[in-house]
């Protein structure tokens, strides 16, 4: 129900925008949504595994700048070739949110704490390599981020968007048809029951926190593509973008039930109402953090009546 009634938000929010615009409801702009919010995508997906088992990461904005300036500097003050800086960052992703996993089941952290330790370092390591922005000037970046793939209709899709949805797909197969996704959502369910059945309770959440670092990294790779620049005060506040759209996209916030199709209508939500604000042109930008926080106190509250009526029923 929360999916469907996040697919209804959204279409009627875009039909809204179509009536009102003359310009809005046209493919291209459909297809602007992915474009423009391909990053958060990526970002919501590693944060939708988390969430499934029941955790949270406040690292990720922070992941995403370090990663930015990572492949920033790699490629502009070391020279390095694309190709060497990218696996490079992916794999630091990847090993800090496994890192912050590994604190969490080791020494049985609350993740609020743990991811909260691992944002106040990354954005400090960022700041540390450097305060200043650093423009992008490489040519496979350059390749990348100016050119796009021409669908019909004369409409275009860029590439990092592409790169975002082979990502949903990758990440939908794995959670609904792999033996991992299963561990995850039991882990969220119950992890006592999990550990009792014989599954890898503590291995799975390690799983979920390296697979949010990798997507992370990802993210901060796309954000640069689509800044072409890395810069220390990028991405602030993106974690909480992320966890409004995998809220608002029907995942529960304790874990075991939610879709990663939930999560990217979530994302797609947010970029309509900002694509609504920029059309209209006259309201401030914190109209978004409204409709932002009107819509989470809604959904909190479907989840919290959904849960009420199978607890009747079961009962």
């Amino acid at each position: 129900m929360p999916v469907l009634v996040t697919l209804g938000l959204f279409l009627l929010a875009f039909l809204i925008g179509a009536i009102r615009y003359p310009n809005f409801g046209t493919g291209q702009v459909f297809l602007d949504l992915f474009i423009d919010n391909a990053f958060l995508i990526v970002v919501a997906i590693g944060m939708t595994f988390v969430i499934l088992t029941g955790g949270i990461d406040l690292s990720v904005g922070s992941v995403v700048a370090l990663s930015g300036m990572l492949c920033a500097v790699g490629t502009m003050k070391l020279h390095l070739p694309a190709l060497v800086v990218l696996p490079i960052v992916l794999v630091i992703g990847t090993v800090f949110g496994a890192g912050m996993g590994y604190m969490i089941q080791a020494f049985q952290i609350q993740p609020f704490i743990a991811t909260l330790a691992g944002m106040f370092l990354a954005r400090g390591v960022c700041l540390t390599i450097s305060e200043e922005q650093i423009s992008i000037d490489n040519g496979f970046f350059d390749a990348v981020a100016l050119n796009s793939l021409p669908l019909p209709g004369g409409t275009h899709l860029s590439y990092g968007a592409v790169i975002a949805l082979i990502v949903f797909a990758v990440a939908t197969y794995v959670l609904q048809w792999t033996r991992t996704g299963r561990n995850i959502y039991a882990v969220g369910g119950s992890e006592q029951s999990a550990m009792l059945m014989g599954l890898p309770a503590g291995r799975t959440k390690i799983q979920v926190y390296a697979i949010s670092g990798f997507c992370s990294a990802l993210g901060g790779i796309l954000f640069s593509l689509y800044t072409l620049s890395g810069d220390s005060t990028h991405a602030v506040g993106m974690e909480l973008d992320a966890i409004a759209a995998v809220v608002i996209g029907g995942t529960v916030l304790t874990g075991g039930s939610g879709y990663l199709l939930g999560t990217l209508l979530g994302v797609l939500v947010l970029g309509v109402i900002k694509t609504i604000l920029s059309f209209e042109g006259t309201l401030s930008s914190w109209w978004t953090r409204i409709a932002i926080g009107v819509l989470l106190f809604g959904f909190i509250a479907l989840q919290r009546l959904i849960g009420t009526r199978r607890r009747t029923r079961s009962a």
